[in-house]
C-alpha cells in the first residue's frame, strides 16, 4: 500500500509492500527515495537525479543521466556508500521520530508491518552493515555476472569458476580453478545463503544456479544438486530455477536431460553465444562452434526450457564485423526463439590486462564506436525472423557495468 503525507511542509510517500519499505521525501528539485527489504537493508536510492544501486556486499553503483542523454555510471568508494547508507537511515529516523511524535500527517494509519519495516531499516546502523558485508563474504564467492533479469535471483553457487575460462574478453573467474560441489557442501552452501538473507529473501524473484556454466555438470552430479535446493526452498514459489550453460557444451544433454531439469523447476538457461561467425569466435578464444549452440537450443526449446541468448557487439572490430552480423543472424533463425526466450546485446567492455586488448593490438583491429555498435545491434534485429504463432523473443541491451548483486 502507498500513503501519502506531509511532514515539515514537505510531501512525503510510503511504500509498504509484502517485500520492502520505500520511502520517498520531496526535496528541493526532485524527492529523495530510499528502498529496504525487510532485513532493513538499504538496496536503491534516488538523490539529487542519481540513482543508487547497493548490493549484499555493500558495493555502490551510482547511475545518472547526462543532459545530452548519455548515461553514466560510477562505483562508489566504501566510505561514499557508507554516507549513503547514514543518508538513506538518517532521513528514515527523523521521518519515524516525527511520526511517532504525530508531527506527519498521513492519510491513512501506516499499518503494523509498516511500523516493523521502519523498525528493520533504522537498526540497519554501521556496524549493522559491517557485520552484514562480512557474512556475505563468508556465504559467496564473488559473483561474476548475471543476466539483467535475474538482479533479483537467489544465487547459490553449485560450481565454482567456469569449465572454460578461455574467453579473451571475460576475466569474471580467473580467480578461481572450476569445480562442482559435492552434494553436502552445495546442501550447506544453500542454507547459508537462506539463513544470510533472512527476511531480506522476500525481495528476490528467482534462484539463479551459478557459477558460469553450472549445468555443464553430468547429469548424475547435477540432478543430486537441484534436488539439494527443493530441501531449501520452495522453488515454485520463488518462480524456478535459472542458470548460464555455455552452449558450446550443450550438446552433452539431450532434450529429455532437459525436459527432467524443466520438471524439476529449470525455466530458462542463458547462452552466452557471443557471435554466429566461427572465425570470431576462434579469436575470441571460445570454444566450439555456432552450430553447437544452435543444436543446445533446440534441444532445450524441445524440452521445454526457455533460453537467453546473449550476442557481443563490438567483438572483432571492424575487421569481423560484417562476418559478425551475417552469421549471428543466421545462427538466432535457425534456433526457433519464441516470446518465452530472450535475447541480449552486450556490448564488449574492454579493460587492461584482458587477453583481448593485446590480440587486438597484434591483429591491428580496428574498434567500433558507441554509434557502430548500436548500429550492429539494430541491423541485427532488424534481421531475425519469428513465426506468428511463437511470437518475438523480448530483445534488449546488456550493460556488464551496471552489474550488481
Amino acid at each position: 500500500m502507498v500513503i501519502n503525507g506531509v511532514w515539515d511542509k514537505r510531501a512525503v510517500s510510503l511504500s509498504v509492500k509484502y517485500n520492502c519499505l520505500t520511502v520517498s521525501v520531496a526535496g528541493k528539485a526532485e524527492p529523495d527515495v530510499f528502498s529496504f527489504d525487510l532485513s532493513g537493508r538499504p538496496w536503491t536510492a534516488m538523490v539529487n537525479g542519481t540513482a543508487y544501486r547497493r548490493g549484499l556486499d555493500g558495493k555502490v553503483v551510482a547511475k545518472w543521466q547526462e543532459a545530452d542523454g548519455e548515461r553514466q555510471r560510477r562505483w562508489l568508494s566504501d566510505a561514499e556508500a557508507r554516507l549513503l547508507e547514514e543518508r538513506a537511515r538518517e532521513q528514515l529516523t527523523n521521518l519515524y521520530t516525527a511520526l511517532q511524535q504525530g508531527d506527519v500527517r498521513l492519510e491513512a494509519p501506516l499499518p503494523p508491518e509498516g511500523h516493523r519495516e521502519f523498525q528493520s531499516a533504522i537498526a540497519y546502523d554501521a556496524a549493522r552493515a559491517q557485520t552484514d558485508m562480512a557474512a556475505y563474504h563468508q556465504v559467496y564467492r564473488r559473483v561474476g555476472i548475471l543476466p539483467p533479469d535475474q538482479y533479483f535471483a537467489v544465487v547459490l553457487q553449485a560450481t565454482l569458476g567456469c569449465a572454460f575460462n578461455t574467453c579473451t574478453f571475460c576475466d569474471f573467474y580467473r580467480d578461481r580453478p572450476f569445480r562442482i560441489r559435492a552434494v553436502d557442501e552445495f546442501r550447506q552452501h544453500t542454507r547459508q545463503v537462506r539463513d544470510f538473507l533472512g527476511e531480506g529473501l522476500s525481495l528476490r524473484r528467482t534462484i539463479f544456479l551459478g557459477d558460469a556454466n553450472a549445468l555443464i555438470a553430468p547429469m548424475p552430479r547435477l540432478l543430486p544438486l537441484v534436488e539439494a535446493v527443493h530441501e531449501v526452498y520452495d522453488v515454485g514459489q520463488l518462480g524456478g530455477i535459472y542458470a548460464f550453460l555455455d552452449g558450446f557444451s550443450g550438446e552433452k544433454k539431450s532434450a529429455s536431460d532437459y525436459r527432467r531439469l524443466a520438471d524439476l523447476g529449470l525455466r530458462r538457461v542463458y547462452i552466452g553465444m557471443e557471435s554466429g561467425n566461427k572465425e570470431l569466435l576462434r579469436f575470441l578464444k571460445k570454444p566450439g562452434k555456432p552450430s553447437d549452440v544452435v543444436k543446445a537450443v533446440q534441444a532445450m526449446k524441445t524440452g521445454g526450457v526457455a533460453v537467453g541468448v546473449i550476442v557481443l557487439l563490438g567483438a572483432g572490430g571492424h575487421t569481423y564485423a560484417a562476418a559478425h552480423v551475417k552469421d549471428t543472424i543466421r545462427a538466432i533463425n535457425a534456433m526457433s526463439l519464441d516470446l518465452e526466450d530472450l535475447i541480449y546485446f552486450s556490448e564488449l567492455v574492454l579493460s587492461e590486462g584482458l587477453p583481448y586488448v593485446q590480440d587486438a593490438y597484434q591483429a591491428r583491429l580496428q574498434p567500433l564506436n558507441a554509434d557502430e555498435r548500436a548500429r550492429q545491434a539494430q541491423v541485427i534485429e532488424d534481421g531475425l525472423k519469428f513465426s506468428a504463432r511463437g511470437g518475438t523473443p523480448h530483445i534488449s541491451r546488456y550493460d556488464i557495468r551496471e552489474f550488481v548483486y
